[in-house]
């Protein structure tokens, strides 16, 4: 199962990272070069949330992530992130536009940052910070980056080419924040974490079978995330006629290897990763059962320690003898 998802892994990425390159990059250069050349604000920074927000649905690295998180729905997490986004895609091309410097909007905003972390419960604390990854996707930042490298080129001036760096510094900024806010507003009813099982199998047909029953399911998941980006450059290409009849082909089949290898690549994620990392957690447990001599502290006596919601374990801090040295060496 493990070698089998590691395969439609690497080809799926593959295939994502050759449509990105093909399609995403080209589409944000066009639309970035044609909104600096806009004198409305406004539509200016309707059409960059949009296209952050679209973007950063598509994302894969958002999809694995909300499938982690037990307490947040899937959606709301990803539309908040996805929101994130689109909201500092905005601010970073306002900033290039009114030529704001990039050092002092940093540090106001990551002082809130840290401010707001004071007041979120603690439990969102690790997922706001995970999901600023999000903007180093392999999705998010051909098109992130190539727009900014559009509205900068546009620009003509010498600053034009320097400002267009920090785009994503911005862009991560974000989520952390949205989810923060989320964590402070909204109060999900508690949500057990339910581990990943791996489905019995003996043969290699028995693999083949459960990586095609789950490619469907997969299949309409990357379809609904993907349409709007196809919509998107369908969209603009009717309205501005900015690409030729090759590129037109070119990225179109750009967005078809994207959508191919974004299908394998969760599939390989999700049926064959997945389920072993679940068990090489939970595999833990056996070691400390085998333990000679150990002391066990629950959690519940820990004073602010989360409480353990997962199938199988214990919700203990076990600390063992291994050896002739008395270390902490595992969590049942």
């Amino acid at each position: 199962m493990f070698l089998t998802g590691a395969v439609l892994l690497i080809v799926g990425m593959g295939f994502f990272q050759l449509g990105a390159e093909i399609a995403m990059t080209p589409l944000g250069q066009g639309v970035g070069g044609r909104l600096v050349k806009s004198k409305s604000i406004l539509w200016i920074a309707a059409v960059c949330f949009a296209m952050g927000a679209i973007i950063t649905i598509s994302e894969p690295d958002l999809q694995v992530l909300a499938n982690q998180v037990a307490s947040i729905p899937n959606q709301v997490l990803i539309w908040t992130v996805a929101t994130g986004v689109g909201v500092f895609t905005t601010i970073a091309v306002l900033r290039i536009l009114f030529k704001i410097s990039l050092a002092k909007m940093l540090t106001v905003l990551y002082v809130l940052l840290f401010l707001l972390s004071f007041f979120a419960p603690s439990e969102f604390i690790a997922v706001a910070f995970d999901a600023g990854g999000v903007t180093t996707g392999p999705m998010t930042v051909p098109f992130i980056m190539a727009l900014g490298v559009g509205l900068s080129a546009a620009r003509s001036d010498k600053d034009g080419a320097n400002d267009s760096f920090g785009f994503i510094a911005l862009c991560s900024i974000g989520p952390i924040l949205m989810v923060l806010l989320l964590g402070i507003f909204y109060h999900p009813t508690d949500a057990v974490y339910e581990a990943v099982k791996i489905t019995p199998v003996h043969t290699t047909h028995d693999v083949a079978m459960q990586f095609l029953l789950a490619i469907p399911q997969y299949a309409k998941e990357v379809l609904i995330s993907i349409l709007p980006v196809a919509g998107v450059f369908i969209l603009f290409q009717l309205f501005t006629r900015h690409y030729h009849k090759r590129q037109v082909f070119r990225m179109s089949v750009g967005i078809l290897y994207t959508y191919l290898g974004l299908v394998l690549f969760l599939t390989g994620v999700n049926v064959g990763f997945a389920p072993v990392g679940s068990l090489l957690g939970s595999g833990l447990g056996g070691l400390v059962d085998a333990m000679g001599e150990r002391v066990t502290v629950p959690y519940c006596e820990i004073p602010n320690f989360p409480h353990s919601h997962v199938e199988g374990h214990a919700g203990n801090l076990v600390f063992g003898c291994v050896g002739t040295n008395w270390n902490p060496v595992g969590i049942h």
